[in-house]
C-alpha cells in the first residue's frame, strides 16, 4: 500500500524542482495529496492532511512550531527536503518524533563547484588583473605576476563539513597546500583528506586564498572580522559562499580599502541585495555574484533525485544516508 504524501511549500519553487517527469516518478511510489500546500493553505487542507505520513518540499519550506505540526500533520513520519540547509525548519519537526531528510549532499555540488573554480583563478590573480588588463596590460600583466599560480599555494578552508570537504576533494589535482580551520573536524580525517589543521588566525595570515564554508548557526554570526581581515596577505583573495552574517562586512570593506590590491569574491551578503548605499558596489577589488553558488536551473533535479532515492530507502526500511539529527544541527550549513 503507498504511503499517503504531500508537497508542502511554495508552489512555483516546488514545481520548479520536483520538474514533470520526477513527480510522476514520484506518484508511481506514493499516493501523493492532489495539491500543493503553502502554510497559508494548511488550515484550509486541515482534514485532508490528518492522515498524511510523508511530506516533500524544497526551498520555501514553512517553519512550522510543534503545535502547529501535531495539529495539521499529526501522523507525518518523515519529511523529505530536496535542498540544502534545513536550520530553519528542521528542529520543531525532530521533536515531533519526524525524520528529516536533506538533499544537502546534492546542493553541496554545485557550491563546491563554484568555490574551487574561484579558488584556481583567484590563485592566478584573475579577478584584478582580468579588470586592469582593459586599462593596461603591463600593468595587469605586473598585477598577476604578485601570485603564487597552483603550484604548493596555501589555501584555506574555513568549515570542513560536506561543502568544505567537497572543495578540498576537487582541489587534489591541482597540488595545493591546504590549511583547514574546523575545531570539529577529527585529526584522523584531516590525515586522510591530507590537509592540515590550523587555527583561523593562521589561515587568514598565511593562505593566498580563503574559502569560507562555516556552518549556518548562531554561533558563526560575526565570527570573521576586522582581527582576521587586517591580516590577509597584500594579494590575498576572499571567497564567501557560506553566509553574509558571518561576514562583518565594515571590516571587510575596511581591509579591502587600506590594500587594494586584496580581492573579495562574494556570493552572498548581509542583506542580499547589497544595499545601493553599500561600499561593497563601489570598490573595483570586490567581485559580486547574485547568490548563484547553489543548485541552478538543471542542477536542481540533483536535489529531487537525492530526497526520491531516499524516499525509496525509506519505504523499503533501509538505513537512509541523508538523515539529519539534532546533534548534526549544531555544527552543519
Amino acid at each position: 500500500m503507498k504511503k499517503k504524501a504531500l508537497f508542502i511549500g511554495r508552489p512555483q519553487s516546488i514545481q520548479m524542482v520536483y520538474n514533470p517527469e520526477i513527480r510522476n516518478e514520484l506518484y508511481q511510489l506514493a499516493d501523493i495529496y492532489p495539491e500543493i500546500v503553502s502554510r497559508e493553505q494548511l488550515e484550509e487542507h486541515a482534514s485532508e492532511l490528518q492522515s498524511i505520513e510523508v511530506a516533500f518540499s524544497t526551498w520555501g519550506m514553512p517553519a512550522l512550531t510543534e503545535n502547529e505540526i501535531r495539529r495539521y500533520l499529526p501522523n507525518l513520519k518523515a519529511l523529505f527536503y530536496a535542498a540544502g540547509s534545513v536550520q530553519s525548519f528542521a528542529r520543531p519537526f525532530l521533536h515531533c518524533g519526524v525524520t528529516v531528510v536533506s538533499a544537502w549532499a546534492a546542493n553541496a555540488v554545485p557550491v563546491a563547484e563554484y568555490a574551487a573554480a574561484q579558488i584556481v583563478l583567484a590563485n592566478k590573480g584573475y579577478f584584478q588583473s582580468a579588470l586592469l588588463n582593459k586599462q593596461s596590460r603591463q600593468e595587469a600583466a605586473r598585477y598577476a605576476r604578485a601570485f603564487p599560480g597552483n603550484y604548493n599555494a596555501k589555501v584555506g578552508i574555513i568549515g570542513a563539513g560536506m561543502i568544505g570537504r567537497k572543495v578540498i576533494e576537487m582541489l587534489k589535482p591541482y597540488q595545493l597546500e591546504i590549511w583547514v580551520f574546523d575545531p570539529f573536524l577529527p585529526d584522523e580525517t584531516a590525515a586522510r583528506l591530507n590537509v592540515a589543521k590550523t587555527g583561523l588566525i593562521d589561515v587568514f595570515s598565511q593562505c593566498q586564498t580563503i574559502s569560507n564554508h562555516l556552518a549556518n548557526v548562531p554561533e558563526t554570526v560575526g565570527m570573521l572580522n576586522k582581527e582576521h581581515f587586517d591580516r590577509m596577505l597584500p594579494y590575498a583573495t576572499f571567497i564567501n559562499t557560506g553566509r553574509g552574517k558571518q561576514v562583518v562586512e565594515t571590516d571587510l570593506i575596511r581591509a579591502l580599502s587600506d590594500v587594494p590590491t586584496r580581492t573579495a569574491v562574494l556570493d552572498v551578503t548581509y542583506p542580499e541585495p547589497v544595499p545601493p548605499e553599500s561600499e561593497l558596489l563601489k570598490l573595483d577589488n570586490v567581485i559580486l555574484t547574485p547568490h548563484i553558488a547553489g543548485s541552478n536551473q538543471t542542477e536542481v533535479e540533483r536535489m529531487a533525485k537525492y530526497a526520491i532515492d531516499e524516499f525509496r530507502r525509506y519505504v523499503q526500511e533501509e538505513a537512509l544516508q541523508y538523515r539529519v539529527s539534532l546533534k548534526m544541527l549544531e555544527t552543519m550549513a
